[in-house]
């Protein structure tokens, strides 16, 4: 058996695990080893904007999980695409940029975790990001993120932004600064036409330096242990079994899905469903798996006036020619597109403080994600509730670690969650019938206007719903018994071992988890280095 030693050890090099990786590896006095069971970043697809439509679906980068059925969709099947690669997630988003409200971090304090207001946290946001402009309250210049703001002018996005104005939701030019609510142009992870993920912004320069190791194809099966203490990662590659020891600690940065994987696999989690696959336990942890939660989104799909879709370049070989060579040459068109350019965050309801609900607006169509471009010009209004109360989790099938586990994500199983989502469509509705955007609309595709009233949209909802790509919280940080770690990231009853990733999240953020993972992992590289500044003195 192969072993290595390093003074931590980090699985999983994905948004948080990419971060963690560069900041503890700028001490030359530790030494770094980074466990990814993906390979390099190579894909070229990767890198250009509009290819997450190439590598949405691709198992040699992805993950490719499927949900267990779930109830509330009618015993549909979710497709839920995870980023194995370097840069994990970060290299296959659709690249926006959203922290999330204020009061999300300042919940995430008021349920007991010291060091998670969105004052705590907002320095880490900062630290990470390279904006172009000038520095003020709420954004960096220095760091190593690149954040740019989309560049206005394409006269759907824009009629969308009118339309709801003129249904009264205010502009906002910047969801991460004072204010969340609003429509207006997200910001993205790019620069110059090119996707900046969390590999290319912090771990590839790192690897530059000799003490920072970085393994891929490393499929990590357990965490070894001594006693209460984690002392490594037993990791499968190339058919042979290796072994990464840990001379300080072993920091878990695999996500939501993963991270509860492997605890459970090594003997942490709810005793009884660890006994049933004959797995000892080490440590009795009820909450390891549960808490899940994910952002729901639904579609309204629209049949264009005009022929200045997305649809429209690729269906038509001329037209994908030059966009190819406009990308190539310029690094702009359709390529440099992310997922979506424009977006609402809005209230449902006026007696809420805050937005409950995110559009994304996007310049195509399509039946599915993971589906072709619709054969006639056609774009796209996504609605999905942002703090859904429903809570599944994640479950193993098998002690083998190759095995995926079982997800159920109980997508609407609350009754809030589905008044909501159904207020989310009645908007959607309100706002492609105003004229700025209702010049541009031929006829609603999906779900048709033939469909009308709550429970229809509702039961549309039930049919065709399915993931934004947010789960968070299977192995949620706080005090109580069904918490997994503490508020240092600290796995409760455990030495050792931390987890940093969206699986910590104690409730989901209001958008998209990108960058709060990455704030994550800037936090827990800070802890990791306060504890090493109090034991020195």
């Amino acid at each position: 058996m192969n072993t290595v030693e390093a003074d931590y050890v980090i699985v999983g090099a994905g948004s948080a695990g990419s971060v963690l990786a560069a900041r503890l590896s700028e001490d030359p006095s530790v030494t770094v080893a980074v466990l990814e069971a993906g390979g390099a970043d190579r894909n070229p697809w990767i890198h250009i904007p509009l290819g997450y439509g190439k590598t949405f679906a691709d198992p040699r980068i992805n993950w490719c999980y499927e949900t267990e059925p779930v109830p509330e969709l009618g015993g549909r099947r979710i497709f839920w695409p995870r980023g194995k690669v370097l840069g994990g997630s970060s290299s296959i988003n659709g690249l926006l940029y959203v922290r999330g409200q204020a009061a999300d971090y300042d919940h995430w304090r008021q349920l007991g975790n010291a060091g998670w207001s969105y004052a705590d946290v907002l320095p880490y946001f900062r630290r990470s990001e390279h904006r172009m402009g000038p520095m003020n309250a709420w954004h960096g210049t220095d760091g190593e993120l690149a954040v740019s703001d989309v560049a206005g002018g394409h006269p759907l996005s824009e009629a969308f932004i009118a339309a709801a104005e003129q249904e009264g939701v205010p502009r906002n030019d910047d969801f991460n600064g004072r204010d969340q609510e609003g429509v207006g142009y997200y910001q993205t992870t790019s620069r110059r036409g090119r996707r900046c993920s969390a590999a290319v912004a912090f771990l590839r320069p790192a690897m530059r330096r000799d003490n920072l190791r970085v393994i891929t194809h490393g499929l990590a099966t357990r965490i070894l242990f001594a006693g209460k203490r984690a002392m490594g990662i037993q990791f499968r590659r190339d058919r042979s079994t290796e072994v990464i020891r840990a001379r300080r600690e072993v920091l878990l940065c695999g996500g939501a899905v993963n991270t509860p994987q492997l605890l459970m696999l090594s003997g942490i989690g709810p005793g009884a469903q660890l006994q049933s696959f004959g797995i000892e336990t080490v440590c009795d942890a009820p909450g390891v798996g549960r808490n899940l939660q994910d952002h729901l989104k639904v579609a309204f799909a629209y049949r264009c006036r005009a022929p200045i879709t997305v649809n429209d370049v690729m269906r038509r070989r001329l037209r994908m020619l030059r966009a190819g060579i406009d990308y190539a040459l310029f690094r702009r068109g359709p390529l440099a597109l992310s997922a979506a350019s424009a977006g609402i965050f809005v209230r449902t309801r006026p007696e809420l403080a805050t937005p409950d609900i995110q559009f994304h607006f996007i310049n195509f169509s399509s039946d599915t994600s993971a589906a072709h471009l619709h054969p006639f010009s056609g774009f796209t209004q996504h609605v999905c509730q942002l703090r859904p109360q429903s809570r599944g989790e994640i479950r193993l099938r098998s002690p083998d670690a190759a095995t995926p586990p079982a997800i159920q994500p109980n997508y609407l199983a609350e009754e809030l969650d589905r008044r909501t989502i159904v207020a989310g469509m009645r908007l959607a509705r309100r706002i492609a019938a105003r004229p700025a955007l209702h010049a541009y609309i031929e006829s609603e595709y999906a779900p048709g206007e033939a469909l009308q009233g709550d429970d229809a949209l509702l039961d549309y909802a039930r049919r065709t719903g399915s993931t934004v790509f947010h789960p968070v919280g299977t192995a949620r940080m706080g005090s109580d018994a069904m918490a997994v770690v503490d508020d240092r990231l600290r796995v409760r009853g455990i030495e050792g071992l931390r987890v940093a990733d969206a699986s910590v999240m104690p409730t989901l953020v209001s958008g998209n988890t990108n960058a709060a993972c990455i704030m994550i992992g800037e936090k827990c590289a800070d802890l990791i280095r306060e504890k090493e500044l109090s034991r020195a003195d």
